[in-house]
Order: C-alpha cells, then structure tokens, then sequence
C-alpha cells in the first residue's frame, strides 16, 4: 500500500510540471515569435522561420515621428491618470480602512467596480458623459477615462496595506500628542509607501499600453497603442508594428517587476 502511494506521488508532480510548462508555452512563445519577426529582414512575408534576420526596422522605427508623437503623449497621459489614481486611490483605500460607516462595504464595491466591467461599457459610458457635458476630447477626457481603473489599482494595493496595519500605531501616535498631517508623514506613509509605488506603477503601466476605452475618449488624438492598431491594415509597415510591439511590451513589464518586488520587499500591497 506504501509503495503504491509512494509511485503516485511522482506521477502527479510530472503532471503539474507539465501543466505549468504547457500554460508558460502557450502564454510565452507568441511574444517570441513576436520578438523574432522584430528582425524579420522581409518587409510582408509571414514564414516561419524568417528568411534573415536585421535590424533595420528599428532605425525606421526611431526615425518615424509618428511613433515619438503617440509614446508621448501615452508617457503623458498614463502620468496624469496616475497622478489621479494615487490622490483618489489613496483617499477613498483610508477612508474604508480606517471608518466605520454605514455603507462602506457597497462604496468599497462601486470603487472597485469600474476594473471589473468590460473596457467597450466604460468607453461607452465616458463618451455619453463627455458628449453630455459638452467637452471637447482631449488629453485630459483619455486620462479621466484612464483613471477610472487606475484608482482601483491603487486603492487595492492600499487598502490591503492598510488592513494589514495596526491601528494601535494611529492611536500611540495621537496620544503622543502628534497633528494629523504629523501621523500621517511619521506613521501611516512610511507603512503604505511600498503599496503605494506598486500601485503607481502598475496603474501606469495599464494605462500606458490601454485601447478600449482610449479609443472612445481619444477623439483624433493617437496614444502609442491606437498608432498600432491603426497600422495593423498596412501589412509593409509589419516589421516596424513589431518594433513597437516589442518596445510597448519592454515598457510595460519593467513596470510591473519593479512592482511586484517593491510590493514584496514591504510586506505585500494587494494583488499584482
């Protein structure tokens, strides 16, 4: 009976191995692939593999104006949603935390409710409000679209934070005579600083290479990723679109690593 539970064991470890290995392969080799085709040397051929290898396109890809013009002013706009997730974020994560109120559990849920809806609602939704409003699109209507997720991003890397604190540190603190503001800097900041940076970045990096709701807030504007998709129809441009890609996905898993281990090294902020 030993010996047959002893062999069963490696089997289901084979098992798991494997399916670990199959779900990294099918998440992994398209962005090889897509890496690959980067230094394809054919400007419309899609064989695998590719005929040659260059790095041509990338010297196209630094001399078109176009491409600068839309990472700008997605660099642009994914600070400014930033910015707005970590005031917001920040604010609404102390108030759940830290009160008790009649409802809180329901605004925790409309807060986080905007990350949870399909992008093409939320673009809908943002479009009839600014029509309604009467504002002109601009960088600031995609970076209020933006911000509408990017709160939640912050506000949950916060509030886990938070809850993970212990109130008496608050408490100590004011019965030693300390302000407010004093409680905040000395006590609370340096507890949520690691959450609040690995919110801030992951909201950055979301906000950065985002379409969906982009699209519907943008007007005649073009962020790096409406550039792409716009480009997606002229199948000669393929090789520089893969430079783009690479360099638009390079830009977003910096962010996230980086926030992954700040959130790590300080004790855990709320999911990554």
């Amino acid at each position: 009976m030993a010996a047959a539970t002893t062999s069963a064991a490696p089997t289901r470890g084979w098992g798991l191995r494997l399916a670990v290995y199959g779900g990294l392969l099918f998440l992994y080799v398209p962005l090889l692939i897509l890496v690959l085709y980067a230094f394809n040397t054919q400007s419309s051929a899609s064989t695998f593999p590719p005929p040659g290898l260059t790095t041509k396109w990338f010297g196209i890809a630094r001399d078109t104006d176009a491409i600068w013009e839309a990472m700008r002013l997605s660099i642009f706009v994914a600070l400014i949603a930033t910015a707005i997730a970590m005031f917001l974020g920040s604010l609404a994560a102390a108030a759940v935390a830290r009160s008790k109120f009649f409802g809180r559990e329901t605004i925790s849920w409309l807060v986080i409710l905007p990350i949870a809806l399909p992008g093409i609602v939320t673009g809908i939704a943002l479009r009839s409000a600014i029509s309604v409003a009467d504002v002109p699109f601009s960088t600031l209507t995609i970076a209020a679209g933006h911000a509408t997720f990017c709160v939640v991003i912050v506000y949950n890397n916060v509030i886990a934070r938070l809850r993970r604190t212990s109130g008496s540190i608050v408490e100590a603190s004011q019965d030693l005579g300390a302000s407010g503001w004093q409680t905040f800097r000395y006590v609370l900041l340096p507890n949520i600083r690691g959450a609040l940076v690995a919110g801030a970045i992951l909201a950055f990096a979301l906000s950065f290479d985002e379409i969906i709701v982009t699209t519907f807030t943008a007007g005649n504007q073009q962020t790096l990723p409406i550039w792409i998709y716009s480009s997606l129809n002229r199948p000669r441009n393929r090789p520089v679109l893969n430079v783009v890609a690479l360099i638009v996905m390079a830009i977003t898993i910096v962010p996230i690593i980086a926030a992954q281990r700040i959130a790590r090294e300080s004790g855990g902020g709320g999911r990554i």
